[in-house]
């Protein structure tokens, strides 16, 4: 997986000064958390350094065609999967399954979680990471096609409930969020995408359970149907 750099523009102040710094430490922290769960999938074997492959992840999840797909919901994601480690079978391969999930990402395709887990397919075992958890990750990452993981699944839970809790943000999170969803899908006519978009949320509401996990069933399932129910009303109004 070859690093990949891009170019920018000299800071002209001290307030875009103050936000290459927090762009910066938001980045290293997330380098530091990518280097623990390639730590733990590596199981104390030696490998390749990960910052590079750290460097590429994130070139990706800060593509100029993303609103929402972006590093802040790769931190939201990994922090939820902080909440919900208890529960799954192998915490470290939900989290390098969380970085992957969304690493390749084309609004006006269909095919990028497959993308994405091909990508950590070829990424994985060339960081240090042994076989059968590389298949764990792609498995993974393929879930979030449906995320609708099989009962007794608990990797798949985790990871799929950690990617749907922003349906249960707070409302003005939520309506943050289900803006730049539309932002992310600018290029398609606003009759299309409410049809689309109400048909996605009518698709979610009539699923028996949103959430999988103890902790999404009791902390995030009632406030997600309110969320996706308020939406829908407004796209239908």
């Amino acid at each position: 997986m070859t690093d990949s750099s891009r170019e920018s523009s000299a800071p002209g102040g001290a307030h875009e000064a103050d936000s290459v710094h927090e762009a910066g430490t938001a980045a290293d922290l997330l380098r530091g958390r990518w280097r623990e769960a390639l730590a733990g999938a590596r199981g104390g074997a030696e490998g390749p350094d990960p910052v590079p492959y750290a460097d590429n992840l994130l070139t990706r999840w800060a593509e100029p065609q993303r609103r929402y797909h972006t590093t802040a919901h790769l931190t939201a994601v990994l922090d939820r999967i902080d909440t919900l480690a208890g529960h799954a079978a192998d915490p470290d391969a939900v989290r390098l399954a969380a970085w992957f999930h969304d690493a390749v990402y084309r609004p006006d395709r269909s095919e990028n979680e497959e993308r994405s887990a091909a990508l950590a397919e070829r990424a994985l075992p060339e960081a240090g990471v042994p076989d059968g958890i590389t298949a764990e990750v792609a498995r993974l990452v393929r879930l979030t096609v449906t995320h609708d993981p099989a009962a007794g699944d608990t990797n798949g839970e985790v990871l799929c409930d950690a990617d749907l809790a922003i349906l249960a943000a707070a409302p003005k999170e939520y309506a943050e969020y289900a803006a730049q969803v539309r932002e992310e899908y600018g290029f398609v006519p606003d009759d299309a995408f409410r049809d689309g978009r109400a048909a996605v949320l009518r698709q979610l509401l009539g699923l028996p359970r949103l959430f999988r996990t103890p902790h999404g069933i009791a902390q995030w399932e009632p406030r997600a149907r309110q969320n996706l129910l308020t939406e829908l009303e407004l796209l239908t109004r």
